[in-house]
Formats: C-alpha cells, structure tokens, sequence
C-alpha cells in the first residue's frame, strides 16, 4: 500500500498513518511538506514532530518538498506535487491511500485527478482511496492567510477558459466558511458570476453553525452577491456524497435550459470543510467542472489546540478500484463530450 500525505503542522497529520501502521500491512509513504512564505516557528516545530510520527508509522518514506509559490507567488504547488506523483514506481502496490487531512486542497486535488487519469490508463494501482480525518473544532482554529492572486486550480479548469464558453452563464458554488469573508470576496471578483449559491453545514456537528456562517457573510448575501434565500445549498457537513448529488443536480438542471443562449457553466470554491470538499472535487471529475481556489500565503493556529489530535470523525471514499464494475463505466461527461 502506498500513502500519500501531509507532514505540516495539522495535528491530524499522522491519525491515518498510524491507524494504518497498526494494521501491519506493508507499506511505503509519500510525505508532502508544503512549503510557504515565512512560516511560523510553532507551525515549524509541529510539523517536524509530525515527520517524526509519520517516518515512524512508515519506515519506508519520502520527504517531498513542495514549493506552494515561485517566487513571484505564482501558485505551483499542485503542479509540483503532481510531478512528484508522476515519477513514482507503483510495482507491488496494489493499493493508493491520498490522506487530505493535512494537505491544502490545491495541493490535494491535482495528485487525485492525477491518479484517476492514470488509473483509467492503466498506469496505476487499480484501487484508489480517499481519506479524511474530520474535526470541525480543529478546522475552526486553523485560519488561512489569504493570497492575493485567484486562479483555477491545477487540473481543474474545465471549461471556464474556453472562448466558446465566454457567454455562458456562471454558477459560482462557495463553500462558505468561518474568517474566509476577503479570500471568497477576492474569488467572487475572479469568477464574475452571473448567479451564486453559497453552500452551508446542514446537517452539522454544531447545529448552529450555519446561521453564524449566514450572519457574518450577511453583506455578501445581500448585497454584494444578490443571493435569495432560495438559493443556499445545504449540504450534510460529514457526508461528501450529499454535496456531491446537489452539485450534479444542479449542474444537471441549468444545462437545457441555458443550452440555446451560450451555455452554461458551474465553478467551485471549496474553502470549508475537507468532508464536503470531497463532494465538490468529486461532482468536478465527474463533470469536468473549474474549481476556482485562492491558496493560502501561511496559517494562523490557535495555540490552544493540542499538537495530538482527539478522536476524529473518519471518511473513507473508494475512488477507484476492485468495488466497482470492470471496465468502469464511463463518466456522465465522458458520454455526452460536455467538455
């Protein structure tokens, strides 16, 4: 089995690893320092106490260095990340375990549309899976410096570059989350949509979560955004599939009916939870859908949260793999030539 994961200052870092360890399973890691401007001493001291836990977890390891920024903070960490994926020897490996808990989603997500590319070549294991240790306590205590340059995410640009797409009608789907008010208003001016329909936690693990979220973007909503109340998503904060659905639906749903007048076309922004990113990073490989994403320059984390992280709420996606009818059906957008 191969694991790619995080080795930052998330205290959920090494939780996967070591559940896997004490299965005794071998075993070989892939292990993603991100690397940022200026980080943190404390941030520092975490993350190389994490490397430790992971290299012991996982004797057989390597240490990536992954550069989020050039030093013109040109965003290339999921370019980066992917060419370390992309040299890999995958012999004997039957299994690829991508731990999100400790990776940015603009580093996660080109390593995960990599390997269902080349999955779907035959040039990897068969059998691909997702996991994520989930702690919404945790999420809240970690705030993300903002950059100042939007851009789509590496590999998932879909058809929002297109010319023949230049008069569609845009579906800006955010994912709403605490203390992220200037990274969102920063993606709202790179997207320009026509329509939005912010995503809130419904059901979720602090019932009151998604009337805070409503209150602190109340100006977005009302003013800046023009969002009727009819227009919020809900969606389960601990079940990615939940998301997953409404996206295709609504995907689904706009396509007729702009198809006479320029199209039609739905951008992502997962900026909240990892659980219901994964249901954003899903419906886009589905449909080939732009993710647009404002990487953090560095992260802010409450020196109160403990460096060993309690009992999280595990989430497991079997991407890819021996569950699934062979050959794999094709996609929805693989049938219809969307792209």
């Amino acid at each position: 089995m191969l694991l790619i994961a995080g080795a930052g200052f998330d205290p959920r870092a090494k939780v996967i690893a070591e559940q896997i360890a004490a299965t005794n399973v071998p075993r070989r890691g892939i292990f993603m320092r991100e690397n940022r401007p200026n980080p943190a001493g404390p941030l520092v001291s975490r993350a190389s106490g994490n490397i430790e836990g992971l290299a012991s977890a996982f004797p057989v390891h390597e240490i990536a260095q992954i550069q989020i920024f050039e030093t013109d903070l040109a965003v290339v960490g999921g370019r980066n990340a992917a060419k370390v994926v992309a040299r890999q020897n995958f012999n004997g490996v039957t299994d690829v375990v991508i731990d999100v808990s400790a990776l940015s989603v603009g580093t996660s997500f080109p390593i995960i549309r990599l390997f269902v590319e080349l999955i779907a070549k035959g040039l990897a294991p068969a059998n691909l899976h997702l996991f994520v240790a989930h702690d919404p306590v945790l999420d809240a205590a970690i705030t993300p410096i903002a950059g100042d340059t939007p851009g789509y995410i590496h590999g998932f640009v879909g058809g929002a570059t297109l010319d023949k797409n230049g008069s569609a009608a845009k579906l800006w789907l955010p994912q709403l989350a605490t203390g992220r008010r200037g990274a969102l208003g920063k993606l709202h001016e790179f997207v320009t949509p026509h329509d939005t329909c912010p995503i809130l936690p419904f059901p979720a693990r602090d019932p009151r979560l998604g009337d805070r979220l409503a209150e602190e973007f109340l100006t977005e909503l009302e003013s800046a955004w023009s969002v009727d109340a009819r227009d919020i998503v809900y969606a389960d904060e601990t079940d990615p599939l939940d998301l997953y659905r409404t996206i295709l639906r609504l995907n689904d749903l706009r396509r007729p009916v702009f198809s006479e007048v320029g199209g039609s076309v739905t951008v992502l922004s997962p900026l909240g939870s990892k659980v219901m990113a994964l249901g954003a990073l899903m419906a886009a490989l589905e449909r080939d859908l732009p993710i647009a994403y404002l990487e953090a320059l560095g992260y802010d984390l409450n020196t109160a949260v403990a460096e060993v992280a309690g009992p999280p709420h595990f989430v497991h996606i079997w991407l890819e793999g021996d569950v699934y009818p062979q050959p794999r059906p094709p996609l929805h957008n693989e049938r219809t030539n969307a792209r």
